[in-house]
């Protein structure tokens, strides 16, 4: 059973990194930032637009590098949407757990149901190396919340 979850979880990298479905400059945008991984290459730059309520409306990203970082970059952007700040903050800080122990802190509803959304990216936790590919999107939303332009995973 443990084997077929992590096939389940690799098709869902591979499909998200193949098929983004939020790639893409937003037409209209109110924060973003660009990511830099020095070590592998991978780059992105993320842009968020907000709600009136000032809640995450829409992300849209480029990435250039690996599978996991634009799926990372992928989910990230699908399950920001609609959170605050603050949420957006939480969930990301999560995320790193999760990406380098292989399990997610518990969380309060509805961030649990998002962070059960990007459980596929715990099995970097087994290639240290690539734990920064799944990180540097979670990195480009933290400065692009912060109002920072430009953030390194180093």
């Amino acid at each position: 059973m443990f084997e077929d979850l992590r096939d389940l979880y690799q098709e869902v990298i591979l499909d998200h990194g193949r098929r983004p479905r939020h790639s893409g400059k937003l037409a209209a945008y109110d924060a973003s930032a660009r990511g830099d991984n020095p070590l592998c290459g991978d780059r992105i730059t993320l842009w968020l637009q907000y709600a009136p309520d000032g809640t995450i409306a829409r992300a849209g990203f480029d990435a250039k590098g690996c599978a996991i970082s634009i799926a990372s970059a992928d989910l990230m952007a699908e399950t920001v949407a609609g959170l605050d700040a603050g949420a957006a903050r939480t969930l990301a800080g999560a995320l790193q757990t999760l990406a380098k122990t292989g399990n997610a802190p518990p969380l309060d509803a509805p961030l649990a149901e998002r962070i059960e959304r990007v459980l596929p990216l715990g099995g970097v936790h087994e290639f240290p190396s690539r734990v920064k590919c799944a990180t540097l999107p979670w990195h480009a939303l933290l400065a692009a919340l912060a109002g920072t332009e430009t953030v390194s995973s180093e």
